[in-house]
C-alpha cells in the first residue's frame, strides 16, 4: 500500500494572509486538524489546530471578549504556521510514511508531486489502511499464535488454513524475546476450532482466539 492509495486528494488549503479566526472556523466546519498554506500555487507552510490555539489568548486571560477578538482579528496564518512542513511523495509506502510521522511526532504529511501539493495523509488515514489490511471490519475470526521463529513457520500455518478451504484475510507478525514470534491470523470463518486443533498439533502455542 502506498501513500497515494490512502491520502486525501485536493485537500482544503488557505493562504498565508488568512485571518486566524477564519482558519479556526474552516477547521471546525470541515472537522479537520491541519490546513496546508498555499500562496500563488506554491506550498509555503502548514497550520494546525494546535498552532492556532497556542496563539489564542488563554481562557484565564483578563482581556475582555472584545479585546480578544480585536487581537485575533489582527493576526493571520503566517504569524503561526510551520514554514517548513515535512513532505513526502505519493509513491512512498504507508509503512514508511507511518515511520516518518512517528519519528517526527507529526499528525499528518503533505504529499507533493512535481513541486505541487496533491494531497495530505493523516494518522486517521493510516489507521484506516491498517484496519483494511488486517480485515478487521470483515466477518471472521482472529487467532494469535506464538512459536520459535524459524524458516517455514508461517508457510506451515498457511498450509493448514488452505487445507481446510479457509480464506486468509490478514496476517501480522510481532517479534518477541528469545527468538520467539507471535503471528496474528484473521480468517474468514467464525468457528475456527478445527483450524486451531491442527495448529496446536504442530506444537504451536495458541495465545488468543476471538
Amino acid at each position: 500500500m502506498f501513500v497515494k492509495d490512502s491520502m486525501t486528494t485536493n485537500p482544503i488549503t488557505i493562504n498565508s494572509s488568512t485571518p486566524i479566526l477564519e482558519a479556526i472556523n474552516i477547521l471546525k466546519k470541515h472537522k479537520i486538524r491541519q490546513l496546508p498554506v498555499v500562496d500563488n500555487n506554491k506550498l509555503v507552510g502548514l497550520v494546525s489546530r494546535y498552532d492556532l490555539m497556542t496563539v489564542s489568548p488563554s481562557p484565564a486571560s483578563t482581556l475582555s471578549v472584545y479585546e480578544i477578538n480585536y487581537l485575533l482579528s489582527k493576526m493571520v496564518v503566517k504569524d503561526c504556521m510551520n514554514r517548513k512542513p515535512i513532505t513526502v511523495e505519493p509513491g512512498l509506502s504507508v509503512e514508511e510514511a507511518a515511520l516518518v510521522m512517528r519519528d517526527n511526532k507529526l499528525d499528518s504529511l503533505l504529499v507533493m508531486e512535481n513541486n505541487q501539493l496533491i494531497g495530505i495523509i493523516t494518522e486517521s488515514d493510516i489507521f484506516d489502511q491498517l484496519i483494511q489490511i488486517f480485515g478487521f471490519r470483515r466477518p471472521g475470526c482472529r487467532i494469535v499464535v506464538e512459536a520459535d521463529d524459524k524458516v517455514g513457520l508461517l508457510a506451515d500455518i498457511v498450509d493448514e488454513v488452505r487445507g481446510l478451504g479457509i480464506n486468509l484475510i490478514g496476517v501480522a507478525l510481532n517479534d518477541k524475546a528469545d527468538q520467539r514470534i507471535q503471528i496474528m491470523l484473521r480468517v474468514s470463518v467464525t468457528d475456527s476450532s478445527e483450524l486451531v486443533g491442527r495448529i496446536k498439533a504442530k506444537g504451536i502455542t495458541i495465545i488468543d482466539v476471538r
